[in-house]
């Protein structure tokens, strides 16, 4: 047995086909929440004791880190967003009585004191976005940490409170797993993987994720492809809400994020096209357009997360004890299983089966043929005998097979008895997809085939039985 069997840690599953319905406020069939980047004054610059200029999302084109330099244009430009851009957003904001939340770098906070008075009374949100607004991909565990711990500390020092959103945005690997460690914050955003928040189990930490985006998100203005100008912001804006607002009236409402920086957006051409998408959603009933932090309790209220074993984390004594008996007196199949990547997307019943089924196609053709004898003949011997096992007593039960009169009994232990001559095993047939009459007719069908194509046959119905089994279980 493998010590450590290959897990994939990444969830390429999510929701799927199931996502739950977020039962926003009112009965709204979308949340449209506007997030406003205050980044200015955090930025890299060699006054704030970085090595070089910025050189991320500005108006400069091909823009580079000026190493040991002050960049003089592109500290305005990020100037401009501070003393121009942020009081032509927020009197839009406050006008059309939206609130926002800021994720303010908690250094460029610390350098705006009328700005982040005027965001608290407009009754925003003001979430963290880290200390400075720097890379993070190349920092050490332990700086890391000790950086989210000075972006709470300013933070507090500068709001009054602690912040209880975190968003870094240029992020390590470790940022969530650290954000979350921390154990203070109602959410993260620092992913992009969703239409609606979820919650991720980090340790004993059940924390709660708001995925954010970076398509409907003014950054676009500043790289290639983007926008142009605000009518196209405003186009893409309107379609995205279109689309999910249809979603939110026929199926399950969403989310949609939106991501704004005070020295992009909130140039005057630019923040026409906002406008225009303002005025569009507000002719809507139906749109909610919370904080993120109101999002984050409406969610922790409504879906409180509960712990549940998952069959990627289970030991492999675990995962035979539950799994063994799906594929007939074989759990081998299941030990093998355990042994391949399995990760959060085989957490459900199709997961699980994913994986018993590739075991059984990946083993020799003499095993299989051991299973396939490994099954009870239909309304035999063990049947009468009541000597099946509980999932076969239960499958022949659903197609009456434990109810026949004696002229119906007679005719399937003929049946069986020609097949299993003819093929070397047992007749084997989903039961639960099939009535009597249907079964019969198979068995018909079936001994005319030759063994290659019946032995084929055999094993899909194996599988299938096997994932009528799987989806009887509370996975």
């Amino acid at each position: 047995m493998p010590k450590n069997p290959p897990r994939y840690v990444r969830n390429m599953l999510g929701y799927g086909a199931n996502a739950p319905d977020p039962q926003w406020p009112g009965g709204a069939k979308v949340a449209v929440q506007f997030v406003l980047n205050y980044e200015e004054g955090g930025e890299n610059c060699v006054l704030h004791g970085d090595e070089a200029s910025e050189a991320f999302l500005s108006d400069i084109a091909g823009a580079a880190m000026w190493k040991g330099q002050r960049h003089w244009n592109m500290e305005s430009i990020y100037e401009y967003g501070a003393r121009a851009g942020f009081w032509r957003l927020h009197r839009l904001f406050t006008e059309a009585d939206i609130p926002v939340t800021i994720y303010g770098v908690a250094t460029a906070l610390a350098r705006s004191p009328e700005q982040v008075a005027a965001m608290q009374d407009a009754g925003w949100e003001i979430a963290s976005h880290g200390y400075k607004w720097v890379e993070h991909k190349d920092m050490p565990e332990e700086e890391e940490r000790a950086s989210i711990q000075a972006a709470i500390k300013l933070h507090e020092e500068v709001t009054g409170e602690r912040p209880y959103g975190w968003y870094t945005g240029r992020c390590s690997a470790n940022t969530v797993r650290l954000v979350s460690e921390e154990g203070g914050f109602d959410y993260v955003s620092d992913t992009y993987d969703d239409d609606l928040p979820y919650w991720l189990e980090v340790g004993d930490r059940d924390q709660l994720i708001i995925p954010y985006t970076l398509e409907a998100n003014d950054m676009r203005f500043a790289t290639s492809p983007g926008w142009i100008t605000g009518e196209q912001f405003f186009t893409y804006l309107k379609d995205a809400f279109d689309t999910l607002y249809a979603e939110g009236t026929t199926s399950t409402p969403k989310m949609m994020n939106i991501g704004l920086h005070c020295r992009l957006i909130g140039r005057p051409g630019k923040m026409a096209g906002l406008k225009r998408f303002i005025d569009y959603i507000q002719t809507f009933d139906g749109v909610w357009t919370p904080r993120r932090i109101d999002m984050a309790r409406h969610w922790a209220k409504t879906h409180p997360h509960t712990r549940k074993t998952r069959p990627s984390q289970m030991s492999q004594e675990d995962f035979v004890a539950k799994f063994g008996g799906v594929f007939e007196h074989s759990p081998w199949v299941a030990e093998r299983a355990w042994t391949l990547e399995l990760g959060p997307a085989h957490d459900s019943a199709v997961g699980v089966h994913s994986v018993l089924c590739r075991a059984f196609r990946a083993a020799s053709e003499a095993e299989k043929d051991g299973v396939l004898i490994a099954h009870p003949d239909l309304a035999g011997k063990l049947a009468q005998a009541k000597r099946l096992t509980a999932e076969s007593t239960t499958e022949q039960a659903s197609a009456g097979l434990d109810t026949l009169t004696d002229a119906e009994r007679t005719t399937f232990e003929t049946l069986n008895t020609a097949y299993t001559e003819k093929f070397g095993f047992p007749f084997i047939i989903a039961v639960k997809d099939n009535t009597k009459a249907t079964i019969l007719d198979a068995f018909h069908a079936r001994l005319g085939n030759d063994r290659d194509a019946e032995f084929k046959t055999a094993c899909k119905q194996v599988e299938r039985i096997a994932w009528h089994r799987l989806k009887d279980m509370d996975l």
